[in-house]
């Protein structure tokens, strides 16, 4: 059945689904994917598989969280912007007001024994959920000794303290020139051609109206940019910095977190170290997409001048953390269908997605560094509950809620006895 054939829901359901959707998005992209592939596509049927398929594709290879810019491309082929804007901004809304709340909870208690005794476990999972991460994505996207060699090399540069800018350009131009040559390269399989969105029919040769979107999201994009940078301060920096880490935000939240923490701890002094693997920690406990532990990063900014300045920090982080995905999806929608599957472009997007197994094995050890190290040696605590807890995510298939849960009561028990 096409797309154009599905009977869609009205608006109020929609809404209510995508709220919900909301408050459930636990676990990480690949279990929110999975969530809105059986929601979407299997019980609702609101999206054909392949469209499904399609869009993911379109979205992974896109700077931004993909989980939030798919949730909003599935909006927008139900009802075209505002639909984009509902299901992306439900998307991300519950897991914001639970992350400011729990950013105000650490600051004002976080000295606490209970919790700083909550924050310890969830550190130490954070370190289980990279590694796994790292396996998961390696398994998925690591094809050919080229792949490898850029994922070696992305790792070291990361490890180095490359700027990830430079990582991610040095990745496509690298993929771009291994592609050349077969064997070395498998570029990223795209999902077969889908029929048209009904939001979108008749709109991928309408080049008249994409300029005016694309004018009018540029104007709701900079000026509020170019209002905070006019102000300066702590707000302006904010703005600044999350405009341009998310434009580099590619692979997903754990590619982008080493350059988000490496500016936020040693080049602003927004926080230390240990603060930012709390971020981490309470980035996994939240719904939404990780990379709203930039809300948390923005809160503890402007917490320095009391609680309504760290308020506002959350929100500008937040606001152009998001609002580059929003505009990627709105104007790329109707080109959706146009992505190479295979030459230069899909060889240097593909580049790029193996570079983020690299920097993300740089989280894993920037992360364990940080977490299972104590004035030089191990902590045998910590090492054993994040052995522990990988275990139970990767051998025994135990969901990440779970596991997050048991070893913020381990690290409440530990810090209590």
């Amino acid at each position: 059945m096409q797309d154009r054939e599905r009977p869609r829901p009205s608006e109020l359901r929609a809404l209510a689904f995508w709220l919900w959707l909301g408050c459930i998005g636990f676990g990480g992209p690949a279990g929110q994917i999975a969530v809105m592939h059986r929601e979407l596509v299997d019980r609702k049927r609101w999206l054909s598989e392949t469209r499904f398929l399609r869009a993911l594709s379109f979205c992974m290879v896109l700077p931004g969280p993909e989980a939030q810019q798919l949730a909003s491309y599935s909006g927008y082929t139900l009802y075209g912007i505002r639909g984009a804007l509902t299901a992306g901004g439900l998307f991300i809304l519950p897991g914001f007001l639970v992350m400011t709340t729990l950013s105000y909870v650490y600051v004002n208690h976080g000295d606490t024994r209970v919790v700083s005794g909550i924050v310890r476990g969830l550190a130490i999972a954070v370190v289980a959920v990279v590694l796994g991460a790292v396996l998961r994505i390696a398994g998925r996207v690591l094809r050919g000794p080229a792949g490898w060699a850029i994922a070696v090399t992305a790792f070291v540069a990361s490890i180095a303290g490359a700027p990830f800018p430079l990582i991610i350009a040095a990745a496509a131009v690298a993929g771009m020139l291994a592609g050349r040559r077969p064997g070395l390269l498998e570029p990223a399989a795209h999902g077969d051609p889908a029929a048209g969105s009904p939001a979108a029919a008749g709109e991928r040769h309408d080049w008249r109206k994409l300029r005016r979107r694309i004018a009018v999201g540029l104007v709701v994009w900079l000026t509020p940019l170019a209002a905070l940078l006019a102000v300066g301060g702590v707000l302006g920096d904010l703005a600044w910095f999350f405009t341009a880490a998310a434009l580099v935000t590619f692979g997903g939240a754990y590619a982008v977190l080493p350059f988000v923490a490496d500016a936020a701890v040693h080049h602003f002094g927004w926080l230390t170290s240990d603060q930012m693997i709390a971020g981490l920690a309470l980035g996994e406990t939240t719904p939404g997409p990780l990379i709203l532990v930039n809300t948390f990063v923005g809160y503890m900014a402007g917490s320095g001048d009391g609680t309504a300045m760290a308020i506002a920090g959350a929100a500008v982080a937040t606001y152009f953390t998001f609002t580059p995905s929003f505009l990627f999806i709105v104007i790329g929608a109707p080109l959706i269908d146009r992505i190479p599957d295979r030459g230069r472009v899909a060889s240097a997007l593909t580049g790029v997605t193996v570079a983020v197994v690299g920097v993300v094995a740089g989280l894993a050890v920037f992360v364990g560094r940080n977490v299972l190290v104590d004035d030089g040696r191990l902590d045998v605590f910590a090492c054993l509950l994040a052995v522990a807890a990988f275990m139970a995510l990767r051998l025994e298939r135990v969901g990440i809620v779970p596991v997050i849960a048991a070893c913020a009561l381990a690290g409440l028990i530990e810090q209590l006895v």
